[in-house]
């Protein structure tokens, strides 16, 4: 693993409220994130499991993980693996969403780190992708075709 973190900071037309919202509410992350959607154990409570599963029907797991930190709508942290590899406690890497409010918008910030040269590599091209449609979605309400070629 290495400690060097991939960062993305985004400003956001919204509340902090929503944009908390967005990040959590499988319902809400299906519209963004390509057809995926977070789903959590437990209302997102520190040691839960969650996962991100895909909303197509076949309800494919992508990514798995536990909430490590939950601040409603200011933080949140969690522990990010692919399934293949869960077993295995040294893949798994860390997530933190910071909301912070600067004037009439949020800032959202995404600290992803503990990675490995794989994960790098797919968190690169997909934070901007699902961000970028995050803001799109809760600013019009239209998200993007995240997964566009």
């Amino acid at each position: 693993m290495s400690d060097d973190a991939f960062m993305y900071v985004t400003y956001i037309n919204s509340t902090p409220a929503k944009v908390w919202e967005a990040l959590l509410e499988g319902e809400l992350t299906r519209q963004y994130w390509g057809a995926h959607e977070n789903v959590s154990d437990s209302d997102w409570k520190v040691g839960t499991k969650w996962r991100h599963v895909a909303a197509d029907g076949t309800g494919t797991v992508k990514h798995v993980g536990e909430v490590l930190e939950n601040v409603p709508q200011r933080r949140l942290v969690l522990s990010w693996v692919n399934p293949e590899n869960a077993t295995d406690p040294a893949r798994y890497t860390r997530v933190a969403m910071d909301i912070e409010k600067v004037g009439t918008m949020v800032q959202l910030t995404v600290t992803h780190d503990r990675l490995d040269p794989e994960m790098r590599k797919r968190i690169t091209y997909g934070w901007p992708r699902v961000l970028c449609s995050l803001k799109s979605f809760l600013e019009t309400g239209r998200p993007l075709d995240v997964w566009a070629r």
